[in-house]
């Protein structure tokens, strides 16, 4: 059931506001004392000219550390909500994400088979590689589903397979193919981390994921049809075929950025997507920036709590978010197994 557009508009711009306050909180907390102070005026140098006053360090810091990162998890947090929301109304299921279906390890061993094995390096690169990954995981998952009845529970079953099967392919690619200190640094980017986060994944990601979430809003009205079957789609005039087919290489595209950036980052695409739905109802013209709002502001401070709870040491922030999530997840099972 959908809000009033004053309701919808607030919540928009709260959401707004709140990540704004995220991300220049998150770029303070650390080790090293930044204050907020200093990175409005680092950030006042940067955009208006003149200088900052602050030695290279702190600007180093502030520019070259943690607002990439920040931005980074923003980024990837939103693209990984839109393809939640995404693919549980294409598929209608409520248990439906990338990680769940078996897209985020497709786009992982894709990205190692690229690493590792040095195969398409100097074509496909490590985000072509991803972006393969998850459209063969697509593939398979589908295909199982289509082959075992089609049904919505057969689809999430496929997904379980497919997320297996690429998890231990990518597993003997590291431990076959890798040196030991290789064999850690890509085991720490399997289980999510955005310790290496530059200026030009920032950049990549955000084209990718405004594309991924412009081309979602574009065929919001077929989204809004697809929760009722195919039928009631193609009844409505929805090219089901194409539209899907549209949809699918949208989300995994995104996946695939997000997964070559990040790592294989889990629940973000699961939980959220309800959580919005709750907020402004179910049409997608409205639900889909929501749920990107979200997505940024909780992968911000989850990645923020992954490298300041136990610091020196950071916790992979796909462990982060699986302790997050999981709860929810178990939540979401039970009230969908209910109804």
């Amino acid at each position: 059931m959908g809000r009033g557009p004053a309701f919808v508009a607030t919540v928009w711009l709260g959401g707004l506001l709140v990540l704004t306050l995220s991300i220049a909180a998150a770029v303070t907390i650390g080790p090293s004392g930044v204050g907020a102070s200093a990175v409005v005026h680092s950030v006042g140098a940067r955009v208006l000219g003149g200088s900052s006053g602050l030695d290279a360090i702190q600007e180093a810091i502030i520019w070259d550390l943690r607002l990439p990162r920040t931005l980074l998890a923003a980024l990837c947090g939103a693209g990984l909500a839109v393809c939640g929301a995404v693919l549980q109304s294409l598929l209608r299921n409520p248990l439906a994400d990338p990680f769940v279906l078996g897209v985020s390890s497709g786009a992982s061993m894709g990205a190692v088979t690229v690493v590792v094995l040095g195969v398409g390096a100097g074509t496909v690169g490590m985000g072509g590689g991803a972006f393969l990954g998850a459209l063969v995981a697509f593939g398979i998952v589908l295909l199982l589903a289509h082959l075992a009845g089609g049904t919505t529970e057969r689809v999430v079953l496929a997904g379980v397979a497919a997320t297996q099967l690429f998890s231990a392919l990518t597993s003997f690619i590291v431990f076959t193919s890798s040196d030991p200190e290789q064999t850690r640094g890509v085991l720490f980017w399997l289980l999510g981390s955005l310790a290496a986060a530059r200026w030009s994944e920032v950049v990549a990601c955000a084209v990718v994921i405004a594309v991924g979430l412009t081309v979602c809003l574009v065929m919001a009205a077929a989204l809004d049809a697809f929760t009722f079957g195919n039928d009631a789609a193609a009844s409505l005039g929805v090219d089901v075929a194409r539209t899907r087919a549209t949809l699918l290489v949208a989300t995994a595209l995104i996946t695939a950025v997000v997964v070559s950036s990040s790592g294989s980052i889990g629940f973000v695409g699961l939980v959220l997507p309800h959580v919005a739905r709750a907020l402004v109802g179910v049409r997608h013209r409205v639900l889909m920036p929501v749920v990107a709002l979200l997505g940024a502001v909780l992968l911000i401070w989850v990645d923020t709590a992954a490298r300041v709870v136990l610091a020196p040491q950071e916790v992979p922030v796909g462990v982060a978010t699986a302790l997050v999530g999981v709860p929810a997840f178990i939540v979401v099972f039970v009230r969908t197994g209910r109804r």
